[in-house]
C-alpha cells in the first residue's frame, strides 16, 4: 500500500493506493463517508472495501476528499466532492493506461458521490454502492442508471432505514437493460459492526459473478 498525493480542482488530495503486479488489471475506486461526520478514507468499511478489492486482483485507490485529513480545501456540499472523485479517477486511470475495467464504490454519503461520478464518466463498468443515502439525497439523475451494479444495505440500519434503499434498488432494477444486485444483510448497522466479513463476502460474489476477476496472490499491510 502506497502513500499518494495527486491534484484536485481545490488543491492536493492523499490517498492510499494498491498497486497489483498485472499492469491490465482492472480498477477500482473507494470514496468515503459525509466528510463533516466524520467519514474519511480510513473508515472500516472504505478499508474493508478497498483491502477486498484489492484481493480480488483490482488496482485500487481510496482518498480523502477536500478538507478531510491532508487533503486540501473544505467541504463543498458534494458538488466538489465529485470533482475530487473525477480527479482520483484521472490518476487512477493515468497509472493504469492498460486497466481492462473501472469500478467505482462508496459508503453512504460516498456512493451517492460514486453514482453522480457514473453519470459524468462512461468508462465506469459498474459500481458498488454501500448504504447509500438514499433518506437524505435525490438520486433522480439515474434516469437511466448508465451501468449495472451492486447495492447493498444493512437491515437494521438506524442511520439509512433500509427501505428507502430497497425502493431506490426497486426503481433502478426496473430500468430496462440494466441488473441491479440487491442484498439486504441481516441484523447490520449502518457501519456494519461485527457483519464486515459478510459484507466482504456478498461484495467477492458479486464482482465474480460479473467481472470474473481472477484473485491474485498479494501481500496487504
Amino acid at each position: 500500500m502506497a502513500e499518494i498525493i495527486f491534484n484536485g480542482a481545490a488543491g492536493r488530495l492523499e490517498g492510499r493506493y494498491h498497486q497489483t503486479i498485472n499492469d491490465q488489471a482492472p480498477i477500482a475506486l473507494i470514496l468515503h463517508p459525509h466528510p463533516q461526520f466524520g467519514g474519511t478514507m480510513n473508515n472500516k468499511v472504505v478499508y474493508a472495501l478497498y483491502r477486498t478489492l484489492s484481493e480480488q486482483g483490482f488496482n485500487t485507490l481510496r482518498f480523502n476528499f477536500r478538507g478531510v485529513g491532508r487533503s486540501e480545501g473544505s467541504y463543498d456540499y458534494g458538488e466538489g466532492e465529485l470533482n475530487d472523485a473525477a480527479s482520483a479517477l484521472d490518476w487512477l486511470q493515468s497509472v493504469n493506461i492498460h486497466a481492462e475495467k473501472c469500478v467505482v464504490a462508496g459508503f453512504s454519503f460516498g456512493a451517492w458521490v460514486a453514482m453522480q461520478l457514473l453519470m459524468r464518466r462512461p468508462e465506469l463498468d459498474s459500481f458498488i454502492a454501500v448504504s447509500p443515502s438514499a433518506d437524505r439525497y435525490d438520486f433522480s439523475f439515474l434516469a437511466p442508471c448508465p451501468v449495472p451494479g451492486m447495492i447493498i444495505q444493512g437491515a437494521k440500519d438506524d442511520i439509512v432505514p433500509h427501505t428507502y434503499v430497497g425502493k431506490l434498488a426497486e426503481k433502478l432494477q426496473q430500468q430496462r437493460g440494466i441488473k441491479i444486485d440487491y442484498r439486504l444483510v441481516p441484523d447490520a448497522d449502518h457501519f456494519y459492526s461485527g457483519h464486515l466479513p459478510v459484507l466482504c463476502r456478498h461484495v467477492v460474489e458479486h464482482i465474480k459473478s460479473l467481472a470474473k476477476v481472477k484473485p491474485l496472490a498479494v501481500n496487504q499491510k
